[in-house]
């Protein structure tokens, strides 16, 4: 039985507000609680990793702060050493005494001179006189210190920059999934494009559907996760991702969208995860792009409009103003009356026993007694 659908544009589909665990640009809607105290610490061990994903005003809250951290307390120490030394304004110098920093006379002209140590800035009109062997020891820790800061926020800044999920920002699914025919099945098709002329090398595509299931022991599991294999025209992996690509999922008796209809879609609770592996081919990073569909974003009885075209000149074009737009399409009510339409076409499909093939090259011959006959 056949639905007969009524050929119009349907729009790209709004987002859904239902709570789901991917949200629609990837990112996982999660929280942990209840984490023991101490586990708070592996942050601390893992510090690279903890600036790496902290956010940027974070990040920058950190760069100013550990620099003009850095320049205030090595000027006390520096006003420290002049102070002892009696270098400072108001104290009792006799004749003949020798500064330890030439023009440190109080705690604002220290912290200039920390600031310029530091930035190797050199002015020239503050610096050690080499009298005070502590500040000798003093400058070479300062210098060592602001190397270190200047490489890790430097490298953490850099990290933040060519961060893989960045790339993946260029990496776009269509907003709704549809469900139609294709080759002779009836299929789940979702497209993807790559919006950079630079490929994504070794692309794999999968996807995982989210629900929660009773077992036959009456235990409930929430997140179950089952196996989604989606296909292209052009195969499963290593695909040449050089233009938008439309997914499809064939609705057969091994997939879990094998008792759904579609009226019994929408009322459905689930969530269909979609993945995308690969590597960048202009820094070789690898990176994943995930997004996710719930029954109200998936459509069914229609199919993606095209979007890949030629011009007259030769060249290919995409048109991305048709990217998530749908046309209704004449499709099954559900994959049991496809098959079932497909039984009425075919009724001797499932008792007619194949006997052999025939050869239209054999020839028969007759075998006459007389021939002679060896025995063992």
């Amino acid at each position: 039985m056949f639905q007969l659908l009524q050929g119009h544009i349907q729009p790209a589909g709004h987002r859904s507000r239902k709570n789901r665990l991917v949200t629609k640009d990837g990112h996982c809607n999660i929280g942990f609680g209840n984490i023991e105290y101490s586990n708070h610490f592996a942050y601390v061990v893992d510090l690279w990793t903890t600036f790496v994903e902290i956010r940027w005003r974070f990040v920058l809250l950190l760069f100013v702060a550990s620099f003009t951290g850095s320049w205030f307390i090595f000027s006390l120490l520096w006003y420290w050493i002049a102070k002892s030394n009696g270098d400072l304004t108001g104290q009792n110098n006799t004749d003949g005494h020798v500064q330890c920093i030439d023009n440190v006379n109080s705690l604002t002209t220290a912290f200039l001179y920390s600031l310029e140590t530091q930035t190797t800035i050199g002015y020239g009109g503050r610096a050690l006189t080499g009298h005070c062997l502590g500040t000798v020891a003093l400058i070479i820790v300062q210098s060592l210190i602001g190397v270190f800061i200047n490489c890790f926020m430097c490298g953490v800044i850099l990290a933040k920059i060519s961060l893989p999920k960045k790339r993946a920002k260029t990496v776009t699914f269509s907003n709704t999934a549809v469900i139609c025919l294709k080759k002779g099945s009836l299929c789940l098709l979702i497209r993807v494009a790559n919006l950079r002329k630079t490929l994504l090398i070794g692309s794999q595509i999968y996807g995982k559907l989210l629900r929660t299931t009773t077992t036959p022991d009456g235990e409930t599991i929430i997140l179950d996760q089952v196996d989604i294999d989606f296909l292209v025209d052009a195969g499963k992996d290593n695909l040449f991702f050089v233009c938008p690509l439309t997914l499809y999922h064939v609705i057969n008796r091994s997939s879990p969208f094998y008792e759904l209809s579609a009226e019994t879609l929408p009322q459905q609770d689930f969530e269909l995860v979609v993945f995308l592996d690969g590597t960048a081919e202009s820094t070789s990073s690898s990176c994943q792009v995930r997004t996710s569909y719930i029954p109200q974003e998936i459509q069914w009885g229609y199919t993606f409009l095209p979007i890949i075209s030629r011009s007259k000149t030769g060249k290919y074009h995409v048109d991305f103003s048709n990217f998530s737009k749908s046309v209704r399409v004449t499709t099954p009510h559900c994959v049991h009356c496809f098959e079932t339409d497909a039984d009425k076409r075919n009724p001797n499909g499932h008792n007619q026993q194949k006997m052999g093939i025939d050869n239209l090259g054999f020839q028969a011959i007759d075998i006459h007694d007389s021939m002679d006959i060896t025995k063992m």
